[in-house]
Formats: structure tokens, sequence, C-alpha cells
């Protein structure tokens, strides 16, 4: 579905990218993994058109993507519940799912207001609420659930529960494994190691703009030494 292929990326004349390559398969959920300021955001950037690369492919459902804009991105089928969650503020929590509703793709049974408020039902009583009433926990379920109205091939999660409450935490990964288990390709970005490999089916760990380990959860389980070397768990 997605395949990143030896991409580059430079802010102004600093590279933060040095050929990075992953790929998410249809219905797979992979994870991108690594410390704090090692290139994932900007990976999930370069996919979306935000940052442009500077060299390299990078092709989604056999079609080159790199040159287009981020709007064209995102309309082809990728949807992304961005670092820092990102709501309108200015916007209900009703407004702010309904103002990127879209099932471009013809879904038979495509996400809507009813089918999102049935996966956070704590958005229920807060639809009249905007969006910077909300707490940090109400604002991830919204952005997820605002990227589910665009009906996406592939979810991109930025940071899924950064800054979360452990209950919340708990809402936010029984969601992901309930898209899993509907077969919706997921690309997410974390840093709870155990819950990550619990729902997903490949990881890349990414060190200095580079994927420098690639494996399945039983791989991934058995390599302290990545564990403790790359992601310092």
């Amino acid at each position: 579905m997605l395949s990143v292929r030896d991409i580059q990326t430079h802010y102004g004349a600093s590279q933060a990218l040095f050929g990075l390559s992953l790929e998410v398969g249809a219905q797979e959920v992979v994870t991108l993994m690594g410390r704090n300021g090692m290139g994932k955001t900007t990976t999930v950037h370069s996919i979306l058109g935000i940052t442009p690369v500077t060299s390299g492919e990078i092709e989604f459902e056999g079609r080159r993507i790199e040159a287009l804009a981020s709007f064209r991105i995102g309309q082809a089928g990728i949807g992304l519940v961005p670092e820092g969650r990102q709501v309108f503020p200015n916007l209900t929590v009703r407004e702010n799912l309904i103002a990127t509703a879209a099932n471009r793709a013809g879904s038979p049974t495509p996400w809507d207001l009813d089918s999102v408020l049935d996966m956070f039902p704590a958005l229920v009583e807060r639809l009249s609420s905007m969006g910077n009433l909300l707490s940090g926990g109400e604002q991830q379920m919204l952005a997820i659930g605002r990227a589910l109205m665009t009906n996406p091939k592939l979810l991109i999660l930025d940071e899924a529960t950064e800054g979360l409450a452990p209950l919340v935490r708990r809402d936010i990964w029984a969601c992901l494994g309930r898209l899993k288990s509907a077969g919706q390709a997921i690309l997410v970005i974390d840093k709870n190691v155990e819950d990550l490999a619990r729902i997903a089916d490949r990881h890349y760990v990414i060190e200095k703009g580079q994927v420098v380990w690639s494996g399945t959860s039983r791989e991934l389980r058995a390599r302290q030494d990545v564990l403790m070397e790359k992601l310092g768990v």
C-alpha cells in the first residue's frame, strides 16, 4: 500500500532523513519507533508532503505521491492524527468531525458521526463543546475520529498516546485494536513498546534519520539490545 524508498529530507541546509525506507501493506499495522529528535515526525511529514523530500520515492497504492501537494495526498486516502492533536479550537466536537467527512473511495460502510461516537462514547456528551475546552484525552479521541471521518485507506498516528492518562491510553489502544481487526492499515508512532508489540505486525526503529532495525513483534521482544540501545527501554 505505502512504499517509502530511500528518501532524504532537509530543513534548509540541515538534513533530517538519510535514505530512509519503509513499507506498510494493506491491512497491516506498522510502527515507527525511536528516541525524540530522530526523525519520526519528519518521516510522517515527508510522506504527507508537509515537508517535501529532496530525493527518493514515495508510492501509495501504486502511485507516486512525493511531488503532490499535501491536500492531494490526503484526498488519495491517507489520514493523519498529528502530534499534539491540533483539533480546531473554535469549532465544536460535532463541527470538528463533520468538517472533514468524506467517502472518496465509496466504502459501503463508511465512517460517519454515529460510528465515530460508537468508537468514542466519551465524546457524545461533548458534541456541543468547543475543541479547546476538551481534555487531552478527549482531544486525542476527537483527532482520531476526525481522521476516520475522511475514511482513510491508511491511518497515520503521530505520538498516539503521548501525555495521556493511563485509562485514556488504554482506550486508545483498544480503539487501534478494533481498527486492526477491521482491516484498517495503520502506521503508528508511539513510545509504549509493549502496547505497540501487542497490536502491530511489523516495526521500524529509526535513529538519526535512518532505519537501523526492522522486524516483527516476536523479533522485537527478543532483541533486548535494540530496546535498550535504540529505544532506551
